[in-house]
């Protein structure tokens, strides 16, 4: 009973720090298996170690002074520095085995752990030569960051705080009586999925290790890979429909498949998100078919292979390929950008702007449009359907979801002409690529990779962790803790 009481009383900073603590340990058990990466143990444990000792610090000493330190704030930024502390802390522990492995150099490193914990999949490792812990590392970051920490800290310990933490990470929706059993939901439902897919590739011909790392990085819409040409390197169909399979459900509302898996099918092909997806791929793969197989001089059916693999691909942001999409025309490149900015639905561990969003603007657009043809005093309330029911498009959502437009277009502009500068790259070079770390995806048209300069890498990774906490989470976290450290020196001064 006090143990239940310190964990429930403590820090939600310090339980984080414990939890990606463990997480960082977690590869030590393909060891069995691999006998001769053992070498590698000490690597793994000490960032571990480090994180699970500085969290229980913080749990044990600082809850108390953290809570009155920040009652003023308001929780909704309290929370926004949670999530924050978390994706910034979680990449500096990930980062570590890769360097005191002797893998990577520090900016790599952190680069790697940084695609891996947003489920970018850009990758500065030369994957043949990479031993198999640390793919499995790469492989389980990317399936913890696509459930994110605080689902994975609420399954365990929820508080007060949980549901505010929740929202903060980018899951809008609950449908169990409290948050800590949806998030328990989703978790079951995260690893069924990872079974039933790992079978399924381990059937179709992968072996086991390679099974649970595709599987993994394909449902967390990660993108990295144990082979140096991705999914390409097996030329299987059967492998390439499980992996859409297993990108489509990481694209999808986390929510939205409760409802599946509780058997409400009507409920779920209600939800607009879903509908609105499955619109945009059977509008943009039959064109990509047509130009792909004209081009590349391949069959009509072939064209079709490889344009549903890549736009399901692009539009979940997973970045896993079947071919080299380098040598595709430019009008499937511009396809593929225009999908890797869209990505999928909002709760699900796709990035991008988000289906849902880009449905509200067109159905905002479509009313101003009837508005302008109709008389004056014309009346329209538009609604959407999300996973917990009916919701009216009014002013303060249209107001949300056009800030969040407008601000994700201004960054990805910046972030594309940054790219052209650092890397000596054409725009479209740019554009691609940083659509490609906004919206953690992972395709790159040749710029990422084991020979990317620093500045470069700096560019991308500000864009992955923007693109993963979807941008106003690092904003409102940054600014509510520089005014907290500028409250701080202040009260210092004061003092004496």
């Amino acid at each position: 009973m006090k143990m239940k009481k310190f964990w429930s009383d403590s820090s939600s900073i310090g339980k984080l720090s414990i939890l990606i603590g463990l997480f960082a340990a977690t590869p030590l058990i393909v060891l069995p298996w691999f006998p001769e990466d053992r070498k590698y143990t000490v690597p793994f444990l000490v960032p571990g170690i480090i994180s699970v000792i500085l969290g229980l610090i913080i749990c044990l000493f600082g809850k108390q002074d953290a809570e009155a330190s920040m009652s003023w704030r308001s929780q909704t930024g309290r929370s926004n520095l949670t999530v924050l502390f978390a994706w910034c802390w979680g990449p500096l522990v990930g980062a570590l085995p890769f360097l005191l492995g002797k893998q990577l150099n520090g900016v790599s490193s952190l680069f790697e752990a940084v695609s891996g914990w947003t489920t970018t999949g850009l990758s500065v490792m030369n994957v043949p030569d990479v031993p198999k812990i640390f793919l499995f590392h790469r492989s389980f970051m990317q399936y913890c960051g696509g459930l994110g920490f605080i689902i994975m800290m609420i399954i365990f310990i929820s508080n007060k705080q949980s549901m505010i933490l929740y929202s903060a990470e980018g899951h809008p929706d609950k449908i169990m009586p409290n948050i800590k059993k949806t998030a328990q939901a989703i978790f079951i439902l995260y690893n069924v999925c990872l079974v039933f897919g790992s079978i399924a590739y381990r059937i179709a011909g992968m072996t086991w290790f390679d099974s649970i790392c595709h599987c993994m990085c394909s449902l967390s819409t990660g993108g990295f890979s144990t082979k140096l040409n991705s999914i390409g390197e097996y030329n299987s169909l059967a492998i390439e429909i499980i992996a859409i399979v297993l990108m489509l459900i990481g694209a999808t509302n986390f929510v939205a498949l409760i409802l599946l898996a509780r058997g409400k099918v009507r409920d779920f092909f209600r939800i607009s998100d879903g509908k609105f997806l499955f619109i945009l791929l059977a509008v943009c793969i039959p064109p990509a078919a047509i130009s792909l197989a004209r081009s590349m001089d391949l069959s009509l059916a072939e064209g079709f292979r490889k344009s549903v693999f890549f736009i399901v691909s692009a539009l979940s942001t997973t970045g896993m390929v079947n071919m080299d999409y380098a040598e595709c025309p430019q009008f499937v490149i511009g396809l593929l950008i225009l999908m890797m900015v869209i990505g999928g639905e909002i709760g699900s561990t796709s990035g991008g702007i988000k289906v849902s969003r880009v449905y509200l603007m067109l159905r905002l657009c479509l009313v101003q449009i009837r508005k302008k043809l109709n008389p004056s005093h014309f009346v329209e309330t538009p609604y959407y359907v999300k996973a917990s029911g009916k919701m009216p498009i009014d002013r303060d959502l249209a107001d949300d979801t056009t800030s969040y437009v407008v601000t994700y277009f201004v960054i990805y502009v910046i972030g594309s002409l940054l790219m052209t500068v650092t890397a000596g790259c054409s725009l479209t070079e740019g554009m691609f690529d940083f659509a490609s770390s906004l919206s953690t995806v992972g395709f790159t048209i040749g710029i990422t990779g084991p020979h990317m300069n620093v500045p470069t890498m700096i560019v991308e990774m500000i864009g992955m962790i923007l693109g993963r906490l979807e941008i106003f989470i690092v904003i409102i976290g940054f600014t509510f803790g520089f005014d907290m450290l500028k409250d701080m020196f202040r009260k210092k001064s004061t003092d004496k």
